[in-house]
């Protein structure tokens, strides 16, 4: 089922991210807004991503371009984890695993929905490099299946100037952690 943006809502979008694009300029040296909009225009199902990403408190922003296969990089920038994402597990099995208290949801299916996917250990190391992030909250990460095979799921954060993983189970849930979405366009 493709997804749609209206016009409105689409040009709304344009204007965000070229403002946040410009006034940031330091992740993405060397790009051009220009051609970031060229590929946005001929993706209206990525928009529709983006648009979810900036609904839920990311504020997408354009990290990089990958010359080979010609697609932006845009990860999530918010300062802290994004606020509408904040209080799930890691996935439905986790989630399903709780007797009590479930959230409401889990990070792998929110950015499925989305059309997005959660940031690997590399990329949110990467994010790090760029600008500091979540010094006061965590963000769940893709985790390796033989971790998962056993309960567990890996999340970060910045703390004492150092990014830092850590593993939980996956039924756990924070009010401060949520998760970070890449998306290629």
């Amino acid at each position: 089922m493709a997804m749609e943006l209206p016009l409105e809502k689409r040009e709304e979008l344009f204007r965000v991210l070229k403002a946040r694009f410009e006034n940031n300029m330091s992740r993405h040296k060397g790009l051009e807004w220009s051609k970031v909009q060229v590929k946005l225009e001929a993706n209206s199902e990525k928009m529709w991503s983006l648009n979810e990403m900036e609904r839920t408190g990311g504020e997408p922003d354009v990290v990089g371009h990958d010359k080979q296969q010609d697609e932006y990089l845009f990860y999530d920038c918010s300062a802290e984890s994004p606020k509408g994402r904040r209080s799930v597990c890691y996935d439905r099995e986790g989630l399903e695993s709780r007797k009590k208290h479930k959230p409401e949801n889990n990070a792998i299916d929110m950015a499925a929905a989305m059309g997005i996917e959660l940031l690997t250990e590399e990329q949110y190391r990467a994010l790090q490099k760029i600008e500091d992030f979540d010094m006061k909250t965590s963000s769940w990460i893709q985790t390796p299946s033989d971790i998962r095979k056993l309960g567990g799921a890996l999340f970060c954060d910045r703390r004492f100037g150092k990014v830092f993983v850590y593993h939980n189970g996956a039924e756990a849930y924070y009010a401060a952690r949520g998760f970070r979405g890449s998306l290629r366009v």
